[in-house]
């Protein structure tokens, strides 16, 4: 590491400073008893200056580790925040209204300002436990195949970003849709489909669901807590919640 010429300069300046005191304290207390535990005692703080870097080390390690993980965090939840204002709480509303059960769930969906942790937890659960039935027809194939065709480019770059490695759930998201949007491009034609065909994007449809759901719960709980008043317009805005009205009552 190479050092600065103002830290080379403070560690000069320190270095004089504790020769000159311990000149002073040399001069001013001539006996040689004195002298001999000023010796011992410098050999003792020697001795633990070894350990006092062990331990400020060790602490300034764990800080900054902390704070590189609490700012990565940050940096994580506003792309996930941005993917889903640009297309993730829209795809996951179209699809949702084509679950004919969703509403055995729905209940446990519906985000509430007086949520705790446990309450997050709980709604994942339930929609992870949640089978979800979907049936895709001709017109639903299309419109999910035309809204995905214009993410396309933006879902690449998020699958670009080296800070999503860190994030495998959300790169697992972006991989689900991104399949899920190549498989609907490459079909020309869904009016004659095979069963197994429709059944495969069926499949496919599905685990973008989940994922995209599960995810969401999770950016609705960092909203709660860092961005209240994004938290209200999500809350408002329920992709799962055909209720839901951006319009604030009573």
């Amino acid at each position: 590491m190479r050092l600065r010429r103002w830290q080379v300069e403070i560690a000069v300046t320190l270095i004089v400073a504790a020769i000159v005191v311990y000149a002073l304290r040399w001069y001013l207390f001539p006996s040689e008893s004195f002298h001999r535990e000023m010796l011992r005692y410098l050999v003792d703080d020697v001795a633990f200056l070894f350990i006092q870097v062990l331990l400020v080390s060790m602490l300034l390690d764990g800080l900054m580790q902390r704070r590189n993980r609490d700012t990565m965090l940050d940096k994580l939840n506003m792309i996930i925040g941005a993917f889903f204002s640009e297309c993730g709480t829209d795809v996951l509303g179209r699809i949702a209204k084509l679950d004919t059960d969703l509403d055995d769930v729905r209940g446990d969906l519906l985000a509430r300002m007086a949520w705790k942790s446990k309450d997050y937890e709980r709604a994942k659960q339930a929609f992870r436990d949640h089978k979800p039935v979907i049936e895709l027809s001709t017109a639903d194939l299309v419109e999910l195949r035309v809204r995905l065709d214009q993410e396309k480019t933006y879902l690449l770059s998020l699958l670009g970003n080296q800070a999503l490695l860190e994030h495998e759930k959300f790169t697992d998201l972006l991989w689900a849709v991104t399949h899920l949007a190549e498989e609907l491009h490459a079909r020309g034609d869904f009016d004659h489909l095979p069963d197994a065909d429709r059944a495969h994007l069926v499949v496919d449809v599905k685990r973008a669901y989940t994922l995209l759901g599960v995810q969401w719960i999770d950016y609705l709980r960092h909203l709660q807590t860092q961005y209240p008043f994004l938290f209200s317009l999500a809350v408002r805005t329920n992709p799962l919640d055909p209720q839901a009205s951006v319009t604030v009552v009573d």
